[in-house]
């Protein structure tokens, strides 16, 4: 089968990466894909230089070249309706509908969601300036946590210690604002302490199947400090008991699927659920109506069939058996200096990006190949995989494959992986 995948990041090339290894492909398509897909002798995939904003060009090269089905793997498409028009000509694509996609579209919005579902989560308020923002503090225990309303690539999210901490934050999206449109109105939500879990399911908005459970680490800094990011390292698959997976399944998944049922949201892809486990039980922080990234890169490593077979299903609709290696997959972010706000770009790159065994490889993020050598083009440039059979042995694989590349600055935690993993809930 042909496969196009739409996007140019870390998660379309981790998609590449493991539709390349299906018996099933004959020809694997990126728009506009990265020179990690393209380099070396036998690239991984075609990279085209089209617009997805031009659906009729899009659909046009669907049909000449013959595609089984699109991949989405960004969320601006998704928020854009892209499935739809695709849909619409008959092309089978993975993701849901623009209706379905306002889950992540808008912070407000999935938290309306929510209450209308009845799905446990933090308690937040609106608002849409510093002085609301200030006000409304006023029913909230520090620390305080502001999300942009809009898509900010992971990064509209501030955590901060104290109201001065909050103020400033609320200025920088309101008067400042650094996230333009998308932060022109926010949540102020309730911090809830516990540890994080990236739940992850493939629906077709009726059925659906668990993927192997992983583990973001999205603060920048080690011992989970510094700012928000999107995402600098993860580990998979993270085990818990059945008690928790229940709870999981019962008072979150089970219930977004009833409201995507009565509200008649189409949705044929992945949904991302990232949770916060509490004393309390499980609480839903936030949805992403896509893969995450890096979590695309720990969980794909670890499906024990032929993953584009899988995927082609979904996109018909339907919801196929899901097998599990018995292995352990990690990814270690390599990052610009000055990410997440202001990460430098062309700064050359050294070592070998392209290095590669069974057990490690590198995922290109925000790398680019210009007049014979490797440069930073973005916040998150490399991901280094590593692959094995316990946590221990995948996490020192995707060190020693860090350890090949360097530039100045080079942003990188070294605690990935640090907490326990085992019998967690």
């Amino acid at each position: 089968m042909n496969i196009l995948v739409i996007g140019h990041g870390g998660r379309e090339h981790a998609l590449i990466h493991a539709f390349r290894r299906s018996p099933s492909v004959k020809n694997l398509h990126a728009i506009p894909g990265n020179d990690g897909m393209r380099s070396g002798e036998n690239p991984a995939a075609m990279c085209h230089n089209l617009d997805w904003k031009d659906s009729k060009s899009l659909v046009e090269f669907c049909r000449k070249q013959e595609i089984s089905y699109v991949f989405i793997g960004p969320e601006d498409p998704l928020v854009a309706g892209l499935c739809d028009k695709l849909r619409e000509a008959g092309i089978p694509t993975v993701g849901p509908s623009q209706a379905a996609a306002h889950l992540e579209a808008s912070k407000i919005f999935s938290k309306n969601f929510m209450l209308e579902a009845k799905i446990p989560t933090s308690a937040f308020a609106k608002v849409s300036s510093v002085q609301q923002t200030m006000q409304a503090c006023e029913s909230f225990a520090p620390p305080y946590v502001l999300k942009a309303d809009g898509l900010c690539a992971g990064k509209g999210v501030f955590i901060c210690k104290t109201k001065f901490d909050l103020e400033s934050a609320a200025k920088d999206l309101f008067e400042n604002k650094i996230f333009g449109d998308a932060g022109s109105k926010a949540i102020l939500e309730q911090f809830i302490p516990g540890w994080e879990l990236s739940y992850l399911v493939v629906t077709n908005g009726l059925q659906f199947v668990t993927l192997p459970l992983s583990q973001d680490h999205k603060r920048l800094l080690e011992n989970d400090a510094g700012p928000n990011t999107g995402g600098m390292g993860t580990i998979a698959p993270i085990e818990i008991d059945l008690d928790l997976h229940e709870r999981i399944k019962k008072t979150i998944v089970g219930p977004t699927l009833e409201l995507l049922k009565k509200k008649e949201f189409l949705y044929y892809g992945v949904l991302y659920f990232g949770l916060m486990i509490t004393d309390q039980g499980p609480q839903l922080l936030e949805y992403n109506c896509r893969f995450g990234d890096p979590e695309t890169q720990v969980i794909l490593p670890l499906l024990d069939q032929d993953i584009a077979k899988f995927f082609q299903q979904v996109a018909m609709g339907e919801i196929p058996n899901l097998k599990i290696k018995n292995s352990a997959a990690a990814c270690v972010i390599l990052a610009s200096p000055g990410y997440p706000m202001n990460p430098q770009k062309e700064l050359l790159i050294e070592g070998n990006p392209t290095a590669c065994t069974d057990s490690s490889y590198f995922i290109h993020a925000g790398a680019k190949f210009q007049d014979g050598t490797w440069k930073t083009a973005g916040g998150r440039v490399l991901c280094a995989i590593g692959i094995g059979q316990t946590h221990s042995s995948a996490l020192a694989q995707a060190y020693s494959q860090a350890k090949m590349v360097r530039w100045p600055g080079l942003q990188m935690r070294m605690d990935i992986g640090k907490k326990t993993f085992v019998n967690r809930g």
